[in-house]
């Protein structure tokens, strides 16, 4: 017989992990002392114990395992449950390529340009949002302050600040052959009512996004900063931009926090 120790340490595993292996019948040990409670465990055992840590490295959850070691699951089974997990070791590998590809830039911004990144910048999905939202087209970028901000006041005034409301103000800039498409809303529950439309904005899957500090003239560089982000990563734009103001009370937006969401796919 082996002790517990013993097992543990042919094996390469933790006591720990034996007695959770024990509490959920994948491997329970050959005696247990009644007085102490100690366990030891048969050399024939080091198999089973093998198999276990071969299918955890291979991905499998204890209730796959617990199947294919009491031999309840064909081989065609076990060839689809493996095909997933080679999907999702290649996408693990991809999301590792993308970030030693990010900390290779920024090393190179450290080491050869001794400057840092100036916007901080991640990759996230995006809910579907449904707006009290205004649409409008103009024709050039100069135009779109003067209907962004009259289009937000005029959509609070009817819908107020009942329940925060007025909390996640959020514009949609998309290019068009006219010039720039543009939504512009709140967060909304409700129905459409006089002055606005309900306007659905769909989930995304992937986006890059960023966040602005201050004042909406120096928003274009922060832009550019994601566009270029994009394109290192291999990435393109898929779909209109949004900008979610955060923050934007004060007049001379000093302290404005907008967060810059770009839609992505791949290259």
């Amino acid at each position: 017989m082996l002790s517990i120790g013993a097992f543990a340490q042919i094996g390469q595993v933790t006591h720990r992990m034996l007695r959770h292996w024990d509490t959920a019948g994948l491997l329970v040990p050959a005696h247990v002392d009644e007085f102490s409670g100690y366990r030891s465990y048969d050399p024939s055992q080091l198999a089973r114990l093998h198999r276990i840590v071969a299918l955890r490295q291979l991905g499998f959850g204890l209730n796959d395992i617990a199947v294919i070691l009491e031999q309840k699951i064909d081989a065609e089974r076990i060839g689809a449950l493996l095909r997933v997990r080679r999907a999702e070791v290649e996408e693990e590998h991809r999301i590792a390529a993308d970030r030693l590809i990010d900390v290779e830039r920024r090393l190179h911004l450290i080491e050869k340009e001794n400057q840092m990144s100036q916007i901080e910048i991640i990759d996230k999905a995006l809910p579907a949002v449904r707006l009290a939202g205004r649409r409008a087209v103009v024709a050039t970028q100069p135009e779109v302050a003067g209907v962004v901000g009259p289009a937000f006041d005029a959509i609070a005034d009817i819908i107020g600040d009942e329940r925060g409301a007025l909390s996640t103000p959020t514009a949609q800039y998309d290019a068009v052959e006219d010039g720039i498409s543009i939504v512009v809303g709140y967060e909304y529950a409700g129905p459409a009512r006089d002055g606005f439309e309900v306007v659905e904005l769909p989930a995304v899957d992937a986006a890059v996004c960023g966040i602005h500090l201050g004042s909406m003239a120096g928003i274009a560089a922060s832009w550019h900063a994601i566009h270029s982000e994009i394109v290192a990563r291999g990435l393109v734009p898929a779909g209109p931009c949004r900008e979610l103001y955060v923050r934007a009370v004060s007049d001379d937006q000093s302290d404005w926090v907008t967060e810059l969401q770009q839609p992505v796919a791949r290259a």
